[in-house]
């Protein structure tokens, strides 16, 4: 039983830390997308999305940290049960937002600049 648990225990571990890498993933990209292009889109205000996604990054980091510790100190002795909590479940559905909603639509919009032209780099 000891082996089950430890399984259940390293999933829930390992999304935990899934998790965290959404909400990272999407507040890096909010950093550096230009705040006028959340405007162009028609999306929510660039310091609101910030605030949005680094309450759901602190969450999830929190929630992985406290997760990972309860983890090394049981292992597979007992079943720690789904610790992910609401604020963790409020963070994967702030990220997931932005990722499938907000960031294709700023995607073109502003950004590095460059030298591309309208088919790709010169």
């Amino acid at each position: 039983m000891n082996m089950i648990y430890g399984v259940f225990n390293l999933l829930f571990l390992v999304l935990a830390v899934v998790i965290l890498g959404m909400s990272v993933y999407a507040f890096v990209h909010a950093v550096r997308v230009p705040t006028n292009a959340f405007l162009s889109a028609g999306k929510l205000k660039k310091n609101l999305w910030l605030l949005i996604l680094a309450l759901a990054t602190l969450f999830s980091a929190a929630g992985a940290l406290s997760y990972f510790d309860a983890f090394m100190r049981v292992g597979g002795q007992a079943f720690l049960g789904i610790g992910l909590g609401i604020f963790s479940i409020a963070a994967v559905i702030a990220a997931t937002i932005y990722i499938v909603d907000v960031k294709p639509a700023v995607k073109g919009m502003g950004g590095r600049g460059g030298n591309s032209g309208p088919y790709g780099p010169w």
